[in-house]
């Protein structure tokens, strides 16, 4: 009788048990959602950014929280087309399945904010651009009002570099003038004049040219698209820019924005090595037949129907061993999916697979370290194009025969390279030194620093003392009080294996006496101090 009292016992406290733990346990913005967005989302979305509503603060995310929870559920959010079990690429903008999970829980759980003093401090954005240090050219383009009404713009400026010698980009960024309107960036360099005379012929800032900048010899520098970081090349790596060259930008403005105002700039950062290698960036599968065969031989895609098209070029059997940096895949709205990949012996090399098309988030993607192609590989793409009403990017309705063109209701298939000639032990080469990680674990791209440790709370404090840090990876962590003369006066936690995450970890510190202190964390890397005061 005893055994089943307490059998019945146990059973009748389970639900409760089990109630505190899931209490105990549900998501809360301070700590646990505030960090996924810091890292993740507010490049975007905040005052000034491109994202339709801020995720800075704790009022301005609630009201949108459902929002938030369908678009990183259904994978809508972060934008992130490349397919990651294909192959990993620097930058990666991915949501861990536990990340999404937490905004999952957090929504379903009522949305607490928790103690807000324990949220980490909001990511700050450097007006002036992402790359640290003074830009060795800046251009800005001339003041421009939108005309872009029922129809997308793509609006071509000119500007003269006054570069009296060549130069190598090792990095550059894009700063939209107005975030609201710039959908993408395309920069290339022009010392043929065209673009110049172009410019010339028409009235006010810039000339309407869709597809390129107006002449074929025009040097592609590279491009920025919406919550993508800036093009930073390895050291010792460059894309040449011509003495004299003018710079061109052809920003798209969407259909809509007329009116509205822009005055987008860019920030060149160049080499500062005397034997830098030159980068350069080519459309090496392309629709146009330059040193590629495609099958069928031309786009057009009659109304209602499907089509996939495959490209091949034998172009290394003649240039040698390549190194390849990154790689720009490029169609408009009737593409629904592409690939480009190499074969050579039977070997496969895959390089990018986009198989959910999407024209608002094409981008440049930089491969985690660098490639060696063989010579003798060829390269391939496929790309699948929908002309038929079930395709909800359809630009006509009724659909009508789509033919290869530069407006954005043509469309056209190319896969831009960049690359360099192989040296031995390219192969080496880091750009994105993040830890490899399972896919849908974790971003490789955070808001904070490798390590930081932010202020302390409450300070002063009396007994209970919050300690605030964050780890990109896991480390040994040691956390001390000491005092003026340098001698520890607590160990709050001595070399103890943290995980990465941000931490906001509760110490007792009743047993210190008053006065003022520091407060001291050292990891494997790193040491940090902040100002304390004890008032009991």
């Amino acid at each position: 009788m005893k055994t089943m009292k307490k059998a019945l016992l146990l059973i009748l406290s389970l639900p409760f048990a089990i109630s505190s733990t899931s209490n105990a346990q549900k998501p809360v913005w301070s700590t646990d959602i505030a960090p996924i967005l810091y890292n993740n989302c507010v490049s975007c979305h905040r005052t000034g950014g491109i994202g339709p509503f801020e995720m800075v603060t704790y009022n301005t995310t609630v009201s949108k929280a459902a929002s938030i929870a369908a678009s990183v559920t259904t994978g809508y959010m972060p934008p992130w087309p490349p397919d990651p079990t294909y192959q990993r690429l620097a930058h990666e903008r991915l949501l861990s399945q536990a990340d999404i999970k937490k905004i999952s829980d957090w929504v379903n759980g009522g949305t607490p904010q928790g103690d807000p003093n324990l949220a980490p401090p909001p990511p700050t954005f450097n007006p002036n651009g992402d790359i640290s240090g003074t830009a060795d050219l800046e251009i800005q383009i001339p003041t421009f009002t939108s005309t872009a009404s029922s129809g997308d713009v793509y609006q071509c400026f000119v500007i003269p570099s006054g570069l009296s010698a060549e130069k190598y980009i090792e990095s550059f960024e894009a700063i939209p003038g107005n975030r609201d309107i710039v959908h993408h960036v395309i920069v290339y360099a022009d010392t043929t004049g065209v673009c110049a005379n172009l410019d010339a012929q028409t009235s006010g800032p810039g000339y309407v040219s869709f597809g390129g900048p107006g002449t074929s010899a025009a040097i592609m520098i590279g491009g920025w698209v919406p919550g993508t970081p800036p093009l930073e090349l390895p050291k010792g790596f460059g894309i040449r820019i011509p003495k004299n060259a003018d710079i061109v930008l052809q920003i798209h403005y969407p259909a809509g924005s007329s009116g509205m105002v822009d005055s987008t700039k860019l920030r060149f950062f160049f080499s500062k090595s005397t034997s830098t290698r030159s980068v350069r960036i080519d459309p090496v599968l392309n629709h146009l037949g330059a040193l590629c065969t495609m099958t069928p031989s031309s786009i057009s895609i009659p109304a209602n129907q499907t089509q996939l098209y495959t490209q091949f070029s034998n172009v290394s059997s003649f240039v040698g061993d390549i190194t390849l940096l990154g790689i720009a895949p490029h169609m408009h709205l009737i593409g629904r999916s592409i690939n480009a990949y190499g074969v050579k012996a039977g070997d496969t090399l895959k390089l990018i697979d986009i198989p959910k098309w999407d024209f608002s988030w094409q981008g440049f993607y930089l491969f985690r370290k660098l490639i060696k192609l063989p010579q003798g590989t060829t390269l391939y793409s496929e790309a699948f194009f929908d002309n038929t009403s079930n395709n909800p990017f359809n630009p006509s309705n009724p659909p009508i025969t789509v033919k290869a063109g530069e407006a954005t209701t043509d469309e056209m298939m190319l896969t831009y390279f960049i690359w360099t000639q192989y040296k031995s032990g390219d192969e080496s080469i880091d750009i994105d030194t993040s830890t490899l990680v399972p896919v849908g674990v974790e971003n490789t791209v955070a808001a904070y620093g490798e390590q930081e440790m932010f202020a302390p709370y409450p300070n002063p404090s009396s007994g209970k003392l919050y300690v605030k840090y964050y780890l990109q990876e896991a480390d040994d962590v040691t956390i001390s009080v000491i005092d003026i003369q340098g001698r520890v006066v607590k160990s709050l936690t001595n070399n103890e294996h943290t995980s990465k995450a941000y931490h906001a970890e509760p110490y007792t510190v009743n047993d210190v006496p008053n006065g003022t202190y520091i407060l001291q964390m050292r990891t494997s890397k790193r040491t940090f101090t902040e100002k304390i005061s004890i008032q009991h």
